[in-house]
Formats: structure tokens, sequence, C-alpha cells
């Protein structure tokens, strides 16, 4: 008899230290704790070195929750165990794979080189030997030829420990599908051999105009000046070609120096694109603007004036060039955007 109470207390008990140690707070701090679980780790590992580091109790009692759960299997990555947790949240977070994520931005307009350093600053990436130059990343990624161009310029979501080559190779296979989808569906009669033409074309509506409105018109400018033998005489092209000996200011000389990207000297489009374009200049390089426009000029807001004749040109470049305004911008200011969309 004295042994059936002593079990019946004993049973007691261990079943109050299960549930204690199942739903008391894990002694994870007022501003949580931040764990990483490396991959090749297993739950009772994870549990046990928790324990050592007194953030909980009853690591065994815990494994065998999970296990009655079926929640045994975890994933690796970087947890944020929040104030409050317990053993039973812990074990689910774990068991979802409910890993902090991050976030990094690659503009549009930007270069490969650019994207790149943004890349290998981000939080938690893990900077590789792969990844260290633009010709490293771009054997990495087995393209041949320059790399320019060829990533997507989107927010890219991660994990702790992903690595530089790993976002680009996103970026890359992003671009290699955007471009393919918005070749299919492209505009009858342009000047374009293939889906790399017209990506180079997107790049350079990208990097002329910061007024989403105007894409497909500079496209359309671009693409008459193409089909009529015109040379395209675009700044962007030009400062591009000069690369590190950009300082800021393009000077008349520098439209005469000759380089494969300077579009005063050259006919045609430059050799590769000159920055990352996104999806809105992709569209717009595949579906220009129809018109007689031939040139145009910034006006000093962010915007462009178009013209149809070399005259009608000249005297817009007298009226917003040579007379500049002191507040003179080269993107139109956020509310000017959505008025005109």
């Amino acid at each position: 008899m004295l042994c059936l109470v002593l079990a019946v207390a004993l049973g007691g008990f261990l079943l109050w230290k299960a549930q204690v140690a199942l739903i008391e707070p894990l002694d994870v701090g007022a501003d949580g704790l931040r764990i990483e679980v490396e991959k090749g780790s297993n739950l009772s590992r994870v549990l046990n070195r928790l324990a050592s580091e007194n953030v909980l109790n009853s690591p065994r009692m815990i494994r065998l929750y999970a296990r009655i759960k079926e929640q045994t299997s975890i994933h690796p990555g970087e947890y944020i165990i929040p104030a409050g947790s317990n053993a039973m949240d812990l074990v689910g977070r774990l068991h979802r794979g409910d890993v902090t994520r991050y976030r990094v931005t690659i503009v549009e307009g930007w270069t490969f080189r650019q994207a790149l350093e943004q890349i290998r600053a981000a939080q938690r990436i893990e900077s590789t030997p792969a990844g260290a130059t633009v010709a490293a990343a771009t054997k990495a990624l087995n393209i041949e030829g320059s790399p320019e161009g060829l990533i997507f310029p989107d927010t890219y979501v991660y994990r702790s420990g992903t690595t530089d080559i790993g976002i680009l190779q996103q970026a890359f296979e992003r671009m290699q599908s955007v471009l393919e989808a918005e070749w299919q569906n492209r505009a009858d009669g342009l000047p374009y051999s293939d889906a790399y033409s017209a990506l180079i074309m997107a790049s350079m509506v990208e990097k002329e105009t910061g007024a989403p409105w105007e894409r497909d018109e500079i496209a359309g400018v671009f693409v008459r000046r193409l089909e009529k033998g015109m040379r395209l005489q675009t700044d962007p092209t030009v400062i591009y070609g000069l690369g590190d000996d950009y300082d800021g200011n393009l000077r008349r000389a520098d439209l005469r120096k000759s380089t494969p990207y300077n579009t005063y000297m050259i006919s045609g489009m430059p050799p590769t694109p000159i920055a990352l374009p996104g999806r809105e200049a992709i569209h717009a390089a595949l579906h220009p603007k129809a018109g007689k426009t031939l040139y145009f000029v910034a006006k000093g807001d962010g915007t462009h004036h178009f013209s149809s004749t070399l005259n009608e040109h000249n005297r817009a470049v007298r009226e917003y060039q040579l007379q500049r305004r002191s507040n003179y911008r080269s993107s139109p200011v956020q509310s000017e955007s959505a008025d005109q969309q």
C-alpha cells in the first residue's frame, strides 16, 4: 500500500514538474534571446545548450513533450525567442522553422558593383571569396562577359547565414524570369535582335528619367533614333564609359572621349547595359510610345521636354539648360510623381 502511495505521489510530482517545465517562462530577459541553430543540430542539443545557460529547466521533460507532439524535427537558422515564451512555444518555433528574416534592397538604376556592395554590407549576410569582387561574382554566377544589368533590382528576404552569392543568384534568376516574360509579350517591329538588346535599352531608359510616366516616351525617342540611323547621344552611357574618371561633372570634353559606351561617338547602342533596370523600364523598352519626337532635354523639375525637330529641341535647351534654375533637380518630387500616375 505504501509503495502504491509513493508511486502515485512520485507520478504526481513528475507530472507537476513536467507542467512547470513546459509552461514556466523561459529566462530570456526583457528583450528576448537570439539563438543560432547550426546545420546538423538537433532538438536535444539545443535544449541541453539552453539548459546549461539556465534559459530552461528539465530538457528531458521538454524532449518528451516534443516526442508526444511529434515536433522533434527542427530547422537551422537564427531565432528570436521573445520575452514571455515558454518551452512549448520554443519547441513549436523550432519545429516550424520560424527563423528571423532579414531584407536587402537592390535599387533600380544601380550598377552591379553597387548592388554587390549593398549585399555584402547587409545584416547577417555571409561574405564569401566568390562574392569578394565583381569578377569573382561574375565567375560564380557563370556569366560570360559583363554582369551589368543581369540581376533584378528588388527587395530580397533571407535568413541568417545566407551568402552574398546566394542573394546574387536569386537576383540573377529573377531577372532572367522577368526579362523572358516581358520579351514574350513585346510589341511588334522593335529594332532588337534579342532580349539582351532590349535589356540594354531598358538600362538607358532607367537612367534617363526618374519620372515613371516618361519611360515609354524616352524609349520611343531612342527607338526612332535607332531606326533613322541617328546616334542616341545619351549622357548616362558616356558617364558609365568614363567609370572611375567621372567626378560628378560631365564636360564637353567627356562627350568626345572614345569609349564603347559613348553614344555621342558610336552608332547604335552600347555593348552592355549600363545599370540595373526594373520591370517598368524593361516594359517600356519593349512597348515604346509611338510618336514623332526625336529629342528630349531635362527641364530641371525631374521631367523632360520632348521635341520632334532640332530647332524645337535647341530652343528647349536654351530655355531649360542654359539658364538653369537654382532649384534644378534630376528627379521629380514624390507628390508630382503621384499626381502624374
